[in-house]
């Protein structure tokens, strides 16, 4: 409540011995013991009072509708935090599995005159990032290439200049 340690409580304790003095000081302790109780006592029965008020108005009964009608179900959030949550877990480059798109089995074995089997289709943007993390992935190899060149005394070819 006042948030005292037990350092201020002692240095409390001294100043009042020293001001008050030993022979007064545990009547003045029992009198502030039995403030504070009167004052708890007041507290309760206010409090009390309130919720009985409260009670009596209706407002206990306002405020459980009110928690039930703002409640994450009600308002449809699970919905939204389940597909938030399924997004976050997608993976643009893996292909999607779905109730229409049957997998094959990996163990069985495939007829001879059978065709190949055909990569799942993606769409135009997740292509496009496929093909921009390749170009990334050939650059950074590339530049490793080089750098290994580099670090063993090889000196790279160099590239004609575009005329």
């Amino acid at each position: 409540m006042f948030d005292i340690g037990w350092t201020e409580l002692l240095v409390i304790g001294v100043v009042a011995l020293i001001v008050i003095g030993p022979k007064d000081l545990p009547m003045m302790f029992q009198q502030l013991g039995r403030f504070t109780g009167k004052l708890r006592r007041m507290a309760r029965e206010f409090q009390g009072a309130m919720e009985d008020a409260a009670r009596e108005a209706g407002v206990k009964e306002a405020a459980d509708d009110l928690k039930k009608a703002t409640s994450a179900k009600s308002l449809g959030l699970d919905a939204v935090k389940q597909a938030a949550d399924r997004f976050e877990k997608w993976d643009p480059l893996k292909p999607t599995t779905g109730p229409a798109r049957a997998q094959p089995d990996p163990d069985a074995a495939a007829p001879a005159d059978a065709p190949a089997p055909t990569p799942p289709a993606t769409g135009t943007e997740t292509q496009a990032l496929a093909e921009k993390q390749a170009a990334r992935r050939a650059i950074l190899n590339e530049t490793g290439d080089r750098l290994r060149a580099l670090k063993d005394g090889e000196t790279p070819a160099e590239k004609a200049p575009d005329a």
